[in-house]
């Protein structure tokens, strides 16, 4: 069993930058996969990011990718995602998840989840 409480999110201009952090409880988390995915008013859950339990393996979206930046912290039990060069269309409910397996861009294969956190992006 993994619990994740996310943290970070808040209210920045365009252009600016916010580092979200996810804090996993459970011995085991060092063996697990962790995603990041968003969900927009009216949209879909998305994939944003991911790392595989390793930190040898990152998947981003492409909307994202060169603008943000997934890492772990395996003694910590900690994911951040550095988001850089943030835009309005960033601004979504961030949520971090986690699977024991390969890292996978499917939130369907995520069987544990934060509560999520709030990023808005002014223009």
């Amino acid at each position: 069993q993994v619990h994740l409480v996310e943290s970070g999110g808040g209210l920045v201009q365009a252009g600016g930058s916010l580092r979200l952090s996810c804090a996993a409880s459970g011995r085991t988390f060092s063996s697990y996969a962790m995603g990041w995915f968003r969900q927009a008013p009216g949209k879909e859950r998305e994939f944003v990011a991911g790392i595989g339990w390793s930190s040898g393996t990152t998947l981003y979206a492409d909307s994202v990718k060169g603008r943000f930046t997934n890492s772990r912290d395996n003694a910590q039990n900690t994911v951040y995602l550095k988001m850089n060069s943030l835009k309005p269309e960033d601004t979504a409910v961030y949520y971090c998840a986690a699977r024991d397996g390969y890292l996978s861009r499917s939130s369907t294969l995520y069987p544990y989840w934060g509560q999520g956190t709030q990023v808005t992006v002014s223009s």
